[in-house]
């Protein structure tokens, strides 16, 4: 599990694993949690910050990838092959800015990119039913297939960058240093 890098902690998700192994988790996966500046949880391994080649090492071994909702995030769990979990940070909790991973993480989730997970309940039964233990919750179908999604995760990030050329106007051919006002 992944809360990703961000300075505000993101004690929540943590707290939601903690309550699910304490239930019998702990009997079926071991978890390992990248803490960042959070709580660390009391029943997962955890660390506070991993390298990148440690960081694909472990979402290449996890039989499940829960993460908040980056892009980098969720963006390196696609390259690994892996469908990950995600839980959007909230601004109301103090655990972001402001609320755009949720619009973010909505959005990729209705191309079946992602498995959104916007409640407790929802986590642990998505959870549950990946590792196929305690008749989990059935899982929101996948629409597309992994290439398809880190395709059209791709589309969906550049679009937030270049929102004119994503509306279908021209790009300027000229390099951001040569282009004039007019």
């Amino acid at each position: 599990m992944s809360v990703g890098t961000d300075f505000h902690p993101f004690d929540r998700l943590c707290r939601w694993v903690d309550a699910w192994l304490a239930d019998g988790g702990d009997e079926i996966a071991r978890c390992f949690v990248q803490t960042g500046t959070s709580t660390p949880p009391t029943r997962a391994e955890h660390g506070q910050y991993l390298g990148q080649e440690q960081m694909e090492a472990m979402m290449r071994e996890a039989a499940v990838v829960v993460c908040h909702g980056g892009p980098g995030t969720i963006m390196l769990a696609s390259t690994m092959g892996k469908r990950p979990i995600v839980v959007p940070r909230r601004k109301a909790a103090g655990e972001h800015v402001d609320d755009h991973q949720h619009a973010f993480t909505r959005r990729i989730a209705a191309d079946g990119a992602i498995i959104l997970a916007e409640s407790e309940p929802d986590f642990r039964g998505y959870l549950s039913g990946v590792l196929h233990a305690n008749g989990g919750e059935p899982l929101p179908p996948r629409l597309t297939s992994p290439a398809d999604a880190v395709r059209r995760f791709e589309e969906l990030v550049q679009e937030l960058f270049e929102p004119e050329e994503a509306a279908g106007s021209a790009p300027d051919p000229a390099p951001p240093a040569f282009r004039t006002k007019v």
